[in-house]
């Protein structure tokens, strides 16, 4: 073969593999606004429904809308850059202490019982429930589905919550989950906020219920290296476990500090 046909020959296989990237690449685009949402969706329930997804959980898909709330409170997470002292005064953490430590009295057969399972202790766990939902009191309003949706069709983090919004996909067929059910900004959900990814991977039944959502937290830290009797101080070896649970920096320092002082520490 004429050495410039095997040229175009080989360009046009290039091309031609080439294609089928190209339009995959331009499948589920994200955006910035709301104004490209519904296209995006559609897309993502037939990319979904091609890899298994089934029709309960892509028509719960088809029924979002565009969380313009969760967008603005991902835009403004401004105390996470505050001091440690004025992060717990902002949450209220001298509240959270006392009712945790009535509630480590209170329902001690639960706190000894996953103590024994997971070897984590009340204080980290009390800490983190008091933080996350107010010990259930607060555990948002916001069309869960809707919100991990919309992060995912948002250009700032789609990775990340297009697997989240893949593993809440799952929970719906499953029935664990529903289009309807409500969570925080991000869609977390439950007594101390798991998203949909760590649902499937550490859940233990429904997650509106204390005693669930405690055991699955504890199972969630030991399986990010808790080990019974060990501190969870910074610099300890369980600090790496709580910081496994929230990347932010002054959080992961008052859950320790909480923890240690419900524990009955200082």
């Amino acid at each position: 073969m004429p050495a410039c046909n095997k040229l175009a020959t080989i360009t046009f296989i290039a091309v031609a593999m080439l294609a089928p990237l190209g339009k995959a690449a331009q499948a589920a685009q994200c955006g910035n606004g709301p104004g490209g949402f519904e296209a995006w969706k559609s897309e993502f329930a037939r990319e979904a429904s091609a890899k298994g997804v089934g029709a309960t959980a892509t028509s719960a898909l088809m029924q979002t809308s565009y969380a313009g709330a969760t967008i603005n409170a991902d835009r403004s997470q401004r105390s996470f850059n505050l001091s440690l002292d004025q992060f717990l005064a902002k949450r209220g953490a001298s509240t959270i202490v006392a009712r945790g430590r009535s509630l480590k009295q209170s329902q001690a057969a639960l706190f000894a019982s996953i103590q024994a399972r997971y070897g984590v202790p009340p204080g980290p766990l009390i800490a983190i429930w008091g933080m996350e939902s107010g010990f259930g009191s607060q555990r948002g309003n916001q069309n869960m589905l809707s919100s991990i949706a919309t992060l995912a069709y948002d250009c700032r983090r789609p990775e990340f919550f297009t697997e989240q919004l893949y593993a809440a996909l799952k929970l719906i067929d499953r029935g664990t989950l529903s289009g309807a059910t409500r969570g925080s900004m991000h869609g977390e959900v439950g007594q101390t906020q798991f998203m949909p990814k760590n649902i499937l991977a550490y859940g233990t039944g429904n997650l509106d219920n204390a005693a669930n959502a405690l055991n699955s937290t504890a199972n969630f830290l030991r399986a990010h290296g808790w080990r019974a009797g060990a501190g969870y101080q910074p610099g300890e070896a369980n600090f790496a476990a709580i910081e496994a649970w929230n990347a932010a920096g002054v959080y992961q320092k008052a859950i320790a500090l909480m923890g240690r002082q419900i524990d009955g520490g200082q």
